[in-house]
């Protein structure tokens, strides 16, 4: 408990008033919904590293059949977690990301599915990554080892050993998510009965990791980032604001030129003037998007999950991408946003071509960019419901 008090020093922000070097879950904090699954052996990496101790923290809903037929597995974007439904409360700083898909009445619904949602390898809300203790009694930190999303599956591998779930029903995820799907489908083919694909990609093109460089390169050039190992700094200061530039570059990549320009234009925010070093509203938002991603997340984490998406390619060491997606046995549905500018409609084209049994490929049309996966809601429930069928 030491420990975790002092990972919660806070320091000050202009206009922020007080933060917590980290907005990780640290252990003393209330647990909410979230259930924590301990793996029985160190984790085997993809890099022939191994990992000890290493815990998932997951939600879930409804009750899993006798058979265990009915088990759905959902995977979240880059700075999700296991909370993926259910009101904000203690434990859980922000509402469910899919609130509008998981419930009573709803695709996923829980009087017909056992629905999971387990927290990343490498994430910050619950499951083991560079804020967690390590065996030592010490944060992670820098010494937290790199890992892909193969790493991610193998480890909600063994979580679904532990519930007594041998194939799930259906595997969905969208963004990272996605790509952690795919890496379900590729690597453990017989243990995915259906396979939700959505505004994801095969590999990772060098757009996205120009994109995901920027973001860990302003994280790791904050003063406070004291090369990851900023967790017990004695000042308490974390690199916030290398965090907050990096979501600021990141949701330019989530929403559309389009839908900024006619939500904010050239307004300035209030009675700021940008010609006396006021703001424009634009950036006010983005100030604003920064700021809520402080609260709950962690900058090691994101950089962890970031690299890991960077060095996203479903084909490595299994004979190329055509091969790898001819792994998998699943019927899939792959769904893409017609203004999504972070994994634009030719990935998904492309990655539904390539899949043996594709049975949808659904353009979801907004305005919303790479976002509209989580806010369309009525397009990606008619998706998620033919998919479950």
């Amino acid at each position: 408990m030491e420990q975790a008090l002092d990972r919660s020093r806070t320091e000050t922000v202009h206009g922020a008033g007080t933060r917590p070097v980290t907005g990780a879950w640290l252990p003393g904090q209330p647990a909410g919904r979230r259930s924590w699954f301990e793996l029985p052996e160190p984790l085997k990496l993809e890099s022939g590293e191994t990992l000890p101790d290493v815990a998932l923290a997951f939600e879930t809903w409804g009750t899993l059949a006798p058979d265990g037929s009915n088990a759905v597995l959902v995977l979240h974007a880059l700075t999700g977690d296991s909370h993926a439904a259910g009101p904000a409360g203690s434990g859980h700083p922000t509402p469910g990301w899919w609130d509008a898909c998981i419930g009573r009445g709803r695709p996923l619904d829980p009087a017909h599915w056992f629905i999971v949602v387990p927290n990343a390898l490498g994430g910050c809300q619950g499951s083991t990554g560079p804020s967690s203790t390590a065996p030592d009694g010490r944060a992670w930190g820098s010494r937290f080892p790199a890992v892909t999303l193969r790493d991610l599956a193998s480890a909600e591998a063994a979580l679904a050993d532990a519930l007594g779930i041998s194939r799930w029903a259906a595997v969905i995820g969208g963004s990272l998510g996605g790509m952690r799907a795919l890496e379900w489908a590729a690597d453990h083919p017989e243990r995915v009965a259906r396979l939700g694909l959505l505004a994801c990609s095969a590999v990772a093109s060098a757009d996205q990791i120009a994109f995901s460089a920027a973001q860990v390169h302003a994280i790791t050039a904050d003063p406070h980032w004291h090369g990851g190992d900023y967790y017990d700094a004695p000042a308490g200061r974390g690199p916030h604001r290398g965090l907050g530039i990096a979501r600021r570059i990141a949701h330019l990549t989530y929403r559309s030129a389009p839908e900024l320009n006619g939500r904010f234009g050239t307004r300035p925010q209030g009675d700021e003037d940008p010609l006396d070093g006021g703001r424009y509203a634009v950036e006010s938002y983005l100030d604003h998007q920064a700021d809520k991603l402080l609260s709950r997340f962690d900058a090691g984490s994101y950089v962890t999950l970031t690299r890991a998406m960077s060095n996203h390619d479903v084909g490595r060491h299994r004979g190329g991408v055509r091969a790898a997606l001819h792994r998998i046995q699943a019927p899939t549905a792959v769904a893409g946003i017609t203004s999504d500018r972070l994994f634009p409609l030719w990935q998904q084209r492309e990655l539904a071509e390539g899949l043996p049994d594709c049975r949808q490929f659904r353009v979801i049309g907004s305005a919303q960019g790479h976002d509209a996966f989580l806010t369309e809601t009525e397009q990606v429930a008619a998706f998620l419901t033919d998919l479950l069928g």
